[in-house]
């Protein structure tokens, strides 16, 4: 059935079902779409069958673990069957993403089930646990960081409300840990030094140059809710609900000493904690402790959603058209700048100057159409950045607009838009950023000299009147002359594009000479 056809059938007869088919375990949820964008949920199954098992040792799939993940599979199906899902989709993550044999196992459940399976990649399923934790907390006006633990990884996402910033995979799984440096009684205090020591030089290198400060961890997957579980069956709220549990570090920190110093057995009847998870666990809560050690951190929130919520969700709202497969590009980038705060009316007459001194200059710097729409889009993306932080506004604006995933762009489109805004400002490109020095040599040219034409367009706006009407250029040998025309002098915006001649010049090979052009003012509705 097409997604279309399910507008038109009656709610209680439409049912979805997700699958995530994680390292560590596979899970069902089986719901029906509310008018909300909501879900009641009509079964919830879980199997620990531990698909990536000596993983980390082998480079493949556990040879028993495939057998119980695929006879988990034929039963969740079944389930799936018996409620007349009309549509199921099914991910695979971290071990599928790695195992050398992860695509035989998926054409092997494709041949012996009928069942796709979708591997996704790390940034789509660090996004599926943001869109979960979006909808289920109001974030508006908070940076945070938002952590999914699973067995092979952990995925972590750094927002300013509801805008990501950066996402980053780490290989911080608690199955691969505990295979790395032990679990239970094996778990030495000089084993679990060393793993502490791994932890944070991973999330270091990993998160290395990121500038936005998070107020606040939310965590998803199995080891934030059992440690919710935990906390909760001490104080004797045993079976509460675990969203929104708010945990300090220094209770998370006693817990885990306790944990640590208790033999295999005593930790599978730890109040709260499922036998299942009893070897994984303190791997699991170090990853968490050295999460708020790195963001300097005092507590964290825990959601008892995530990836399958975010991919049921996704489901939802391609079914109601909540999100229209294509929209119009230029008009998604401007609700994305208003969505963090720009001046838009400024930087929609920033980017028609930059736009229009493109096209004059279009033999001389090799420019065409294209390169005009994309200094004219990082003209209105520039100050994206503003949501996080003035100073640094334009680092931020670029991790913004690379991970805006605006829609109908493709990738090396968004990654030049945003070094062109990344470089509006502050120091200009040099191959030791690594954002610039991944481009191509072409790229890397047309980003230097777009961005140096963007720059001196916002001088040329510096007072944030308008009142400069348009440009006109000319090239008479070495040097190019800019005519500024305005009906007054602009004293204040020709200074700011005198100061900010330098990067131009040089970009061009070519000195610049900017001058005050007479010129009548536009009439009103011409």
């Amino acid at each position: 059935m097409h997604a279309h056809q399910y507008l038109l059938a009656p709610e209680a007869a439409c049912r979805l079902a997700a699958l995530d088919i994680g390292t560590n375990s596979i899970r069902l949820i089986v719901a029906e779409p509310l008018r909300d964008g909501g879900y009641r949920v009509l079964d919830d199954e879980r199997a620990s069958t531990r698909l990536g098992r000596s993983l980390a040792a082998t480079g493949r799939l556990d040879p028993q673990a495939v057998v119980d993940s695929l006879a988990a599979l034929r039963r969740m199906q079944q389930i799936a069957t018996g409620f007349q899902v009309q549509r199921l989709r099914a991910i695979g993550t971290c071990a599928l993403r790695e195992a050398a044999d992860g695509l035989e196992f998926c054409r092997r459940v494709q041949e012996e089930l009928g069942l796709a399976i979708e591997i996704i990649s790390s940034q789509q399923e660090a996004r599926l646990a943001f869109l979960s934790v979006s909808r289920a907390f109001d974030i508006e006006g908070k940076n945070v960081a938002v952590a999914d633990i699973g067995g092979g990884s952990t995925e972590l996402v750094l927002a300013a409300g509801t805008v990501i910033e950066d996402v980053y995979e780490t290989p911080l799984g608690a199955v691969r840990l505990a295979e790395m440096f032990g679990s239970g009684a094996e778990l030495s205090a000089s084993g679990y030094e060393r793993m502490v020591r791994y932890i944070d030089a991973e999330l270091a290198s990993r998160t290395r140059g990121t500038l936005l400060v998070p107020h606040l961890l939310i965590g998803c997957g199995g080891t934030f809710t059992s440690l919710a579980d935990m906390l909760a069956a001490q104080h004797g709220r045993a079976g509460m609900p675990v969203r929104g549990f708010e945990v300090r570090r220094a209770e998370l920190r006693h817990l885990l000493d306790r944990l640590r110093k208790l033999s295999s057995r005593a930790r599978r009847s730890f109040p709260g904690l499922s036998p299942e998870r009893a070897d994984i666990i303190v791997p699991g809560l170090a990853v968490i402790d050295r999460l708020l050690e790195r963001f300097r951190l005092n507590r964290l929130q825990v959601h008892d959603g995530g990836v399958r919520d975010g991919l049921l969700l996704t489901m939802i709202d391609e079914l109601t058209g909540t999100v229209p497969a294509r929209l119009d590009r230029e008009a998604a980038a401007e609700r994305f700048a208003r969505q963090c705060g720009a001046d838009v009316v400024h930087s929609r007459h920033v980017g028609r100057l930059a736009g229009e001194i493109v096209a004059q200059l279009a033999p001389l710097g090799e420019f065409t159409h294209a390169d005009r729409k994309l200094v004219e889009l990082a003209a209105l993306l520039q100050d994206t950045g503003y949501l996080i932080d003035y100073e640094q506004h334009h680092k931020h604006s670029y991790h913004l607009i690379i991970n805006s995933r605006l829609p109908g762009f493709e990738p090396r489109e968004l990654e030049l838009v945003a070094n062109i805004a990344r470089y509006h400002r502050g120091a200009r490109p040099k191959r030791k950023h690594e954002n610039y020095r991944r481009l191509s040599k072409p790229d890397r040219k047309r980003v230097k000299r777009l961005a140096a034409i963007l720059r001196l367009a916002g001088g040329l706006d510096r007072s944030n009147t308008q009142q400069v009407e348009g440009v006109r250029t000319e090239v008479a040998g070495e040097v190019i002359r800019l005519h500024v025309l305005a009906a007054c002098e602009p004293e204040l915006d020709l200074w700011a594009a005198r100061r900010r001649a330098r990067p131009f010049e040089k970009a061009f090979k070519r000195r610049l000479e900017i001058e005050w052009e007479p010129h009548p003012p536009k009439q009103e509705g011409t």
